[in-house]
């Protein structure tokens, strides 16, 4: 039987398990070594193949690659490079194929969110134009949870477990010095359109009557006069108020309370914060003393207090991916299927690429309690299972023991290529 080999790349923002993803396909292509010869990784995803930078995975060493399991961030670097379509870009696309075809490529497998799904299709849609024989899966990973057609987004449910954790403890350290100090803690997390990241620290509340007090989604439009009242109304009530808020919220004339007026490399708005005007808003308006935190980088590489489900999936839509593509199928990818019956379980199923690529999934209303300030139990229910398990990293010296891939690249064939500005 002939054998081909595949190309595997990162793209988007990292988790703190999308090379648990890698791991699950690394493995299934080395079960698999009949039919896939060597898997490639781009450097920084698709622009390492437009560069002909390929990652030989087969020179790292046996340590590196059982290291993926417990290593966050992107391995074998990521990007914000979005192919345009083939009108506009054809040269871009001509060169991918050229490089594919110069390492006798066949499988290609991109491991990102809605926009590198639709990279993902497109060039998919592009091989069959020109004839070239290339099977393309897209594998689901986002914090952001808003992928369509899936249950959730491999990444998401390590970030939610970290934001829930973070906001029940900041609340234990607000209530302790709350009658000489700070009245009001509040903490910003990534979502730019959809709350999801921000919702799920609604599992930080319990009976203690500790964890958020507020939880502000980008799904209920801000309105000042309100979110003051309450902030004021939680702060007589109990003597202090934590505050989550997701980085994207917006207000009703549509603009987002953080806007900095520039542009990522996607062409998303660049926001600028959005917890230190909402701080700035109380002490105007309140006159408590505030502080806020953003947790940015932190909440989507903190693996040391990853998921166990979420690892799980990651791994398992790996594994899929490679079965898929080996199975024949084209331009899709594996999306989890929540059984609704408890105990929580969950499987999965392919899905076409064409309707995922460029949707967002936004939370649904009954997920939203009805004063818009928090989360039902409809929602609480869904994320719950989400954050069970602790995937406990090796530990050496006190610090988790990740690892770093040497990256031996392969030879390059072809002439150099400047990639198309986006």
């Amino acid at each position: 039987m002939t054998k081909y080999n595949a190309f595997y790349g990162q793209s988007g923002g990292v988790t703190a398990v999308i090379n648990a993803t890698a791991a699950g396909v690394i493995d299934t292509a080395r079960t698999h070594c009949d039919r896939i010869g060597s898997v490639y990784a781009g450097v920084n995803g698709i622009v390492g193949a437009l560069n002909e930078e390929l990652v030989d995975i087969g020179q790292e060493s046996s340590d590196n690659l059982a290291g993926l399991l417990h290593t966050p961030s992107g391995a074998f670097g990521s990007c914000r490079f979005k192919l345009q379509d083939l009108t506009a870009q054809r040269a871009e696309y001509v060169r991918l194929l050229e490089v594919f075809k110069a390492h006798d490529i066949r499988y290609f497998f991109y491991n990102g969110g809605g926009d590198s799904q639709d990279t993902t299709h497109k060039l998919s849609q592009c091989a069959k134009e020109m004839g070239y024989p290339l099977t393309c899966v897209g594998i689901p990973k986002t914090i952001d949870n808003d992928l369509p057609l899936t249950d959730n987004s491999p990444g998401f449910g390590s970030v939610a477990k970290y934001v829930a954790i973070s906001a029940l403890e900041a609340s234990y350290d607000v209530e302790s010095m709350h009658s000489s100090s700070t009245k009001v803690f509040i903490m910003e997390v990534m979502g730019r359109h959809t709350g999801w990241i921000a919702a799920a620290s609604c599992l930080a509340q319990d009976e203690r009557g500790l964890g958020p007090d507020l939880i502000l989604v980008p799904e209920v439009v801000f309105d000042k006069a309100s979110f003051l009242a309450r902030v004021d109304q939680v702060v007589a009530e109990k003597g202090f108020c934590v505050v989550v808020v997701a980085e994207g919220i917006k207000a009703a004339d549509g603009k987002f309370i953080s806007e900095s007026g520039s542009t990522d490399a996607f062409g998303h708005t660049q926001l600028g914060g959005v917890a230190p005007r909402l701080v700035d808003l109380i002490k105007q308006n309140l006159s408590y003393k505030c502080h806020w935190a953003v947790c940015d980088y932190l909440q989507r590489s903190a693996r040391h207090i990853a998921s166990q489900v979420d690892v799980d999936q990651a791994y398992a839509v790996g594994r899929a991916a490679a079965e898929y593509a080996l199975q024949g199928r084209d331009s899709v990818m594996p999306a989890i299927v929540r059984d609704e019956h408890p105990p929580y379980s969950w499987t999965l199923t392919p899905v076409l690429l064409s309707d995922v690529a460029n949707r967002e999934k936004a939370m649904p209303e009954e997920y939203i309690s009805e004063d818009g300030f928090g989360v039902t139990e409809a929602g609480r229910a869904y994320f719950a299972p989400l954050i069970q398990g602790e995937a406990h990293p090796p530990y050496e010296n006190g610090l988790p023991a990740y690892v770093r891939m040497s990256k031996s690249l392969v030879r390059k064939k072809l002439a150099s290529h400047t990639p198309q500005n986006n």
